[in-house]
């Protein structure tokens, strides 16, 4: 069933900062069990099982068996495509990136999602975002530091990861007012389930720990609830409205890599995202102004 939009911005407000809080939950889990010697695979197939078991238990009772069917087989194939090779290479990159990073880094996924709507989705774009646009990978140029000695080859994989899920942001607006919420939630998790499976299981190890354990089952859990509570808060406010609001991330992962890890963002993490947080910001206002400020 597509829900109807409706106008409740406060709770779309609550909804996408909690929102916030649920994805930082994904990457502080999947960098837990990395650092627990849980293999990446393993990780990735935990998330997206517990993510269609839970979504399973939560659609079928209202949906029924409508949940399975698409309008759209092609594109829903090819957005959970994207998903997974985003999740895979952003957990790939967390087993040796501080968290603040791989956060940060996500954040120039506006700037890349402008760069890619102009030929699959054929908008135009001016001068003033395409400076904007500039600006942004500055920033990531900051964060990244391929000059310095800190450089790490794992920045390609979170790079990488940011143009996989601009890409699944794309499939989505492609996808909007075709497909209900649980068919995509479905779709995306239950092929990255299948997909996974006959890799993820010869690798898998049994973790020795009952925290271990415990991360492993509510990962899936919170990739749910995440997905889930931002499609449901951008149906009840608009887009312009709870863009500022994912970028809380940013205080959320700092907090998580203290606290969960024991490290500290850098001068280099803060200021090349303060530069992404506010062209992206640049690039949802000229958005939200419609089509007459397409500049």
């Amino acid at each position: 069933m597509i829900e109807p939009r409706e106008d409740r911005v406060a709770a779309g407000v609550v909804l996408m900062s909690l929102a916030a809080v649920l994805f930082t939950c994904i990457d502080t889990s999947a960098k837990w069990l990395a650092g627990a010697g849980v293999p990446v695979l393993q990780i990735v197939f935990a998330r997206y099982l517990g993510h269609f078991l839970y979504g399973l238990a939560y659609y079928l009772p209202t949906e029924g068996t409508a949940t399975f069917r698409s309008q759209a087989p092609g594109r829903q194939i090819l957005r959970s495509f994207f998903l997974l090779g985003s999740t895979v290479l952003n957990f790939q990159a967390l087993k040796y990136l501080p968290i603040t990073v791989t956060a940060t880094i996500a954040f120039a996924g506006p700037i890349v999602i402008t760069l890619l709507a102009i030929p699959i989705l054929g908008e135009r774009v001016g001068i003033r975002r395409i400076v904007a646009v500039c600006t942004g990978f500055l920033g990531v140029l900051i964060v990244v530091q391929p000059w310095s000695a800190a450089f790490h080859p794992a920045m390609f994989y979170s790079l990488g990861g940011l143009g996989m899920a601009s890409m699944y942001f794309v499939m989505t607006r492609l996808l909007t007012g075709i497909e209900s919420t649980a068919t995509q939630q479905i779709w995306a998790s239950g092929l990255a389930t299948l997909v996974l499976a006959p890799f993820a299981l010869r690798v898998a190890i049994w973790p020795e720990a009952g925290l271990d354990w415990l991360v492993l089952c509510t990962i899936g859990a919170f990739g749910l609830c995440g997905h889930v509570a931002a499609t449901t808060a951008h149906r009840w406010a608009d887009a312009s409205i709870l863009a500022p609001l994912i970028y809380s991330q940013i205080f959320w992962a700092a907090l998580a890599g203290v606290i969960v890890f024991n490290t500290w963002p850098t001068v280099w993490t803060l200021g090349g995202g303060a530069i992404i947080i506010a062209s992206g910001l640049y690039i949802w206002h000229r958005e939200s102004a419609g089509g007459r400020h397409r500049t």
